[in-house]
């Protein structure tokens, strides 16, 4: 057995799936599984299809021909706006892609002319996270674009928060992309199949009943792989957070002083620690370290430890208040959030186990 491992529990995953399209389903919308964040592991992508998702999504098209090539329908939908040199191979792989410029529907309606197909899109309008996405007065040139690419089918508008300036989804915004969905209806001259009103975070809204009527589709990663909304800072209190642990195996237990010996200069990764005087205490070394995993999304689950920082390839536990502390060889768990999630099933050093 290898560490170390990233531990995951698909039942509580399905679990979690199936509240959320549940709970969506009452209020006909839709749900499209996000498996960027466990790297498009294909047992976590079925366990999203059977237990309520009606699409699959990534931002990576490598991890959508992971799932086809593991025989999981689809449909599926590019998350990331497509490269001008990958358009050949999104309209072998994906069924929908975002589009946020007029020149990428442009490319599309080339490529799918010269081989003789179609591809279905949603226009992402920008509301304030200046991520991606047209600008809300740009509808009647984005129904032009539409127009002049027939190959290129709009099925209607989406919106993403908190990816870039921590933009929250609230009334007032989403009211503006059903308003900015309507405008471009009247462009277009034909109604729209989907406003995509957000992901994780837009939860909030619909369990306060807030989120309006019109919005019909919600693209949800983070809540179905670990019950938590890192934007809106929450615990989501009707799904599970115990869906995964990462393990990683002792190597070191030692009493060293809490304050380095000597003169203090930069860290591996240029910054410059700064230490509290807490006398000599029990320590042990995990071998984890950032190559593995995002050290700020870890916390131990081994009662009273406590992270003190890693490098590279070692991890650093206060052990001292432990009520058993660990030996050598001993395997200690951790808590991980999506960010060190993400960061963990894509290192090709930690070991992913699906249970």
């Amino acid at each position: 057995m290898a560490y170390p491992q990233l531990v995951i529990d698909s039942a509580a995953v399905a679990e979690n799936t199936a509240r959320i399209a549940e709970r969506c389903a009452a209020r006909s919308l839709s749900v499209v599984g996000v498996t960027k964040g466990m790297s498009a592991q294909p047992e976590l992508a079925r366990v999203m299809r059977a237990s309520g998702c009606s699409w699959l999504a990534d931002s990576r098209l490598s991890n959508i021909a992971r799932l086809r090539q593991a025989g999981i329908e689809g449909p599926y939908l590019l998350l990331r706006i497509p490269m001008a040199d990958e358009i050949d191979e999104l309209l072998d792989l994906a069924d929908v892609t975002l589009v946020s410029m007029t020149g990428t529907i442009d490319l599309l309606e080339r490529a799918c002319r010269r081989r003789s197909c179609e591809i279905a899109s949603i226009a992402m309008i920008d509301l304030g996270d200046l991520r991606e996405g047209f600008w809300p007065d740009e509808m009647e040139r984005l129904a032009e674009a539409y127009r002049s690419a027939p190959r290129v089918r709009c099925l209607g508008v989406g919106v993403n928060f908190g990816c870039f300036g921590g933009v929250l989804p609230t009334v007032l915004n989403e009211r503006r992309l059903v308003e900015v969905g309507a405008e471009l209806e009247r462009h277009l001259g034909h109604p729209l199949e989907i406003l995509s009103g957000g992901a994780t975070s837009s939860l909030a809204l619909l369990e306060r009943g807030e989120l309006p009527e019109a919005i019909n589709q919600l693209r949800i990663g983070e809540a179905i792989l670990l019950g938590t909304d890192v934007t809106g800072n929450r615990i989501i209190p009707w799904l599970r957070q115990d869906t995964m642990e990462l393990r990683g195996q002792v190597v070191e237990v030692r009493r060293k002083p809490s304050v380095p010996i000597g003169l203090i200069g930069a860290d591996a990764f240029g910054n410059v620690p700064v230490f509290e005087d807490r006398g000599e205490r029990l320590r042990a070394i995990v071998a984890l370290g950032r190559q593995d995993v995002r050290l700020e999304g870890v916390r131990s689950l081994l009662p009273g430890a406590e992270v003190l920082g890693a490098s590279s390839d070692h991890l650093l536990l206060d052990v001292e208040t432990c009520p058993s502390a660990p030996r050598l060889g001993d395997v200690v768990p951790f808590a991980v959030d999506y960010g060190a999630m993400l960061a963990a099933t894509t290192s090709r050093y930690v070991e992913v186990k699906v249970l």
